[in-house]
């Protein structure tokens, strides 16, 4: 995590998510790598206690997008604030989940080991540190595994504990980036329902993916395509602006009038 910048009023602390509105905002954000443009001028909210996903192909900016959220890349232009805050900010990581897209896990210790080490950084202990990691390795079907060696795991159970681990602290905003991929089709719709429960208790979820089908489990979408926003609402909406019946038909139809805008 960056450093909290010289600016910053020391005083101020993360308000609770119940307390912002929105829990994220984004204003004119951009990311140049080079010649490259990963983010082109994005502008985006996220409200408490909703799913919003990010929806799109390899390559059109959501993990970019994730990862300056989290504060570990800083924007070329443009602002993020999270909980009032101004990203990057200290402060705000122990309110933050983030699974990564590529593992995060060390292979040579156990799945309780793993969880333990995150724990720790959170300052989880004790009871208390038992009681949630017993309650997710529950919640990822992997409480058997427990005592088990990570690296001889398959890849979708090492995506099941990457997950649990992000989630383990109990954090106001979780940010997953393509959770589901490699996780068998009923477990994925477990997570889709554990993700609505998150919801319910208050916590904002902002999720990375590139099914479709997933769309619809979001409260809110914001559907991209190299580095552009082509637009963001529920997903009923958006079909209904784009005058399709499919997500992919709709996502298709938002690509093309963003060519006629470049012409």
């Amino acid at each position: 995590m960056a450093e909290v910048p010289s600016n910053t009023c020391e005083a101020q602390q993360p308000e609770k998510p119940g307390n912002v509105s929105p829990v994220v905002a984004i204003s004119e954000l951009t990311k140049q790598f080079g010649r490259l443009r990963a983010i082109n001028n994005l502008n985006m909210t996220i409200n408490a206690g909703e799913t919003f996903g990010l929806i799109g192909p390899n390559g059109s900016g959501k993990t970019t997008l994730i990862r300056m959220l989290v504060g570990l890349m800083r924007p070329t232009r443009g602002t993020i604030s999270i909980m009032g805050l101004r990203i990057p900010d200290t402060r705000i990581a122990p309110h933050i989940g983030y699974m990564t897209q590529l593992s995060a896990l060390y292979l040579d210790l156990t799945a309780k080991e793993n969880m333990q080490f995150f724990c720790n950084i959170y300052g989880l202990r004790g009871r208390q540190q038992k009681q949630y990691i017993d309650e997710m390795l529950e919640r990822v079907d992997l409480i058997d595994r427990a005592n088990d060696i990570v690296g001889n795991f398959s890849g979708g159970m090492k995506q099941r504990l990457s997950l649990a681990t992000a989630l383990v602290h109990h954090p106001s905003l979780a940010l997953l980036d393509e959770p589901t991929v490699g996780v068998d089709p009923e477990l994925r719709r477990s997570f889709w329902d554990y993700f609505g429960q998150l919801n319910s208790e208050g916590i904002t979820i902002i999720v990375s993916t590139h099914h479709l089908d997933e769309a619809a489990r979001c409260t809110r979408l914001g559907l991209m395509r190299s580095g552009v926003l082509l637009a963001q609402d529920t997903p009923q909406e958006l079909l209904r602006q784009s005058g399709k019946d499919t997500m992919e038909d709709a996502f298709l139809h938002f690509a093309s009038q963003q060519k006629e805008v470049q012409k």
